[in-house]
C-alpha cells in the first residue's frame, strides 16, 4: 500500500486574510464545510487576531461556531495571549476545535514587519499561550516564515531557520510548519532548510504529525518542491484550494503574487509521486470553483466600492 501523506488546506484563514473585498461569515462557513468533504486532514479556518489589522477575519467566532462538520481536525492561528483567550472563550462554549498555531520567522525584519517584535520576543510571547493551549487539551502548531528568502533581508541561512525551530521544540510546540514565505525555494534551497532543521531538532521530528511543508508558488517552483521534500521524508503539507493567497510583501502596485500551492496542484503532485492521501479528487474541483466564486464576486464589489486591501496579516 502506498504511503500516506497528511494535507492541510489554509485557504480560510490565509488564503483570504488578504482579499480586499469582504467575504461573508455564510461564505466562509460554506468554504470550510465543502473543504471537509473532501477528505483533507485538517482546514486552517480562521485567526483570532484583531479585526482592526485583519479585518476579513474579524468574524473568527462566528465561523467556528457555525461549522457542523466534525469529521476533519479545525485549527486556528493565535497571535498572542489576547487571541488564545478568545478562543479558550469559545471552547468554554462547547465550540470544537483541536489545534491552534503561533506564528514567528527566520527573519528578524520580516518579525518585526509581520508581528511588530524580534523572533526572540515572539517566542516568549508565545509562552503564556502553549501553556493555555496545552491546559485546553488542543495541538500546537509553530510557524515559521521566511525559510529560504526574506523580502527584506534576502537569502536566510538554514542554520537560523534550525534555530528558530529549536526555540519553539524548546517552548513545547507539537508540530513545526516551516513556510516558504514569498515561493523563492527551489528543491535545492528547500532541501538545505529542511535538511538544518532535521539535524536541530532531530529526525524523529520527521513525521506527518510533527513537521509540514508550506509552500507559495509564486516563481512556479513549489511542485518542485514538494517532490523534494517528499525524498527527503516530509509526510505532511499545507495547501490553499483553488490557490487563495499570495504574500503581500511578494506583490508589486501592478501585479499580485501568486499565492499558496493550489491544493489541487499540491495533491495531484503527491499521487503522481506514488504516495495517496484521503482526498477526493472530484470534491476538491468542487470547493476550488466555489471558492474562486466567492473571492470574484468579493474582488468585484471591493472594485466597484473603490475600496482597498485591508491591513496585511500574518503570512506565511
Amino acid at each position: 500500500m502506498a504511503e500516506y501523506v497528511r494535507i492541510t488546506d489554509v485557504s480560510p484563514r490565509d488564503g483570504l486574510q488578504n482579499e480586499p473585498g469582504v467575504i461573508s461569515t455564510e461564505e466562509k462557513i460554506e468554504l470550510v464545510e465543502r473543504l471537509c468533504e473532501t477528505g483533507v486532514d485538517e482546514v486552517e479556518v480562521t485567526s483570532f487576531v484583531s479585526p482592526k489589522w485583519v479585518p476579513q477575519l474579524g468574524d473568527a467566532a462566528e465561523v467556528l461556531r457555525g461549522i457542523e462538520s466534525d469529521s476533519t481536525m479545525l485549527s486556528a492561528l493565535v497571535p498572542n495571549e489576547k487571541g488564545m483567550e478568545s478562543a479558550r472563550a469559545l471552547l468554554a462554549d462547547g465550540v470544537v476545535f483541536d489545534k491552534v498555531s503561533v506564528f514567528t520567522a527566520a527573519s528578524e525584519t520580516f518579525a518585526k514587519r509581520n508581528t511588530n517584535c524580534t523572533i526572540a520576543e515572539s517566542i516568549e510571547r508565545f509562552r503564556p499561550v502553549v501553556a493555555m493551549a496545552k491546559s485546553e487539551g488542543l495541538i500546537v502548531r509553530g510557524y515559521i516564515s521566511c525559510m529560504v528568502a526574506c523580502p527584506f533581508e534576502g537569502a536566510i541561512r538554514p542554520a537560523r531557520v534550525a534555530d528558530v525551530a529549536a526555540a519553539l521544540v524548546d517552548l513545547g510546540v507539537d508540530e513545526l510548519d516551516l513556510g516558504d514565505t514569498i515561493g523563492a525555494g527551489t528543491p535545492a534551497s528547500i532541501g538545505l532548510a529542511l535538511a538544518a532543521v532535521i539535524e536541530r531538532v532531530g529526525s524523529g521530528w520527521l513525521t506527518a504529525e510533527t513537521m509540514t511543508l508550506h509552500l507559495h508558488d509564486t516563481f512556479g517552483q513549489a511542485a518542485a518542491c514538494v517532490k523534494e521534500a517528499l525524498k527527503i521524508g516530509v509526510r505532511s503539507f499545507d495547501g490553499s484550494v483553488a490557490g487563495l493567497g499570495g504574500c503581500p510583501y511578494a506583490s508589486t502596485p501592478g501585479k499580485r503574487a501568486p499565492g499558496n500551492i493550489s491544493t489541487e496542484l499540491l495533491v495531484a503532485t503527491i499521487h503522481a509521486m506514488g504516495y495517496q492521501t484521503g482526498v477526493e479528487l472530484e470534491a476538491l474541483a468542487e470547493a476550488a470553483e466555489f471558492a474562486n466564486q466567492i473571492v470574484s464576486a468579493a474582488r468585484t464589489r471591493a472594485a466597484v466600492s473603490g475600496a482597498g486591501a485591508g491591513p496585511a496579516g500574518a503570512t506565511s
